[in-house]
């Protein structure tokens, strides 16, 4: 994995087709791609795909609206645009926050103590 912690597609793959010895990779590689393809699909169709206790994932529409250029301070005109947007899922929450509370634990922290 890259040192940033950071996982790639390929990284993913890899790991999933190590956890599953009897598919090929490339087999895992068609799956993980359906699997993207079909979500890009529907949510350029507008749908809104939700993974029970992963998260769901939809489209938001932002109106066209008037913006400033930081540099000149100048009015410019923003066209309207549709952005993707992921919500978690109840469970992922809950083992995120899990895993937060473990890990702070065993630092020697307490999961709510304020940043210093």
């Amino acid at each position: 994995m890259q040192a940033s912690g950071d996982m790639i597609k390929s990284e993913l793959v890899q790991r999933i087709a190590a956890q599953n010895p009897h598919l090929y990779q490339r087999d895992v590689e068609n799956i993980v791609n359906a699997i993207l393809g079909e979500i890009t699909a529907a949510m350029a169709r507008g749908d809104r795909v939700e993974l029970r206790g992963f998260g769901a994932f939809s489209v938001k529409h932002r109106p066209a609206r008037t913006g400033r250029n930081p540099r000149t301070g100048a009015h410019v005109s923003v066209d309207q645009k549709s952005v993707p947007f992921f919500k978690t899922g109840k469970e992922m929450r809950e083992r995120l926050n899990h895993a937060a509370e473990a890990a702070a634990s065993a630092a020697g922290h307490h999961p709510t103590e304020a940043h210093r």
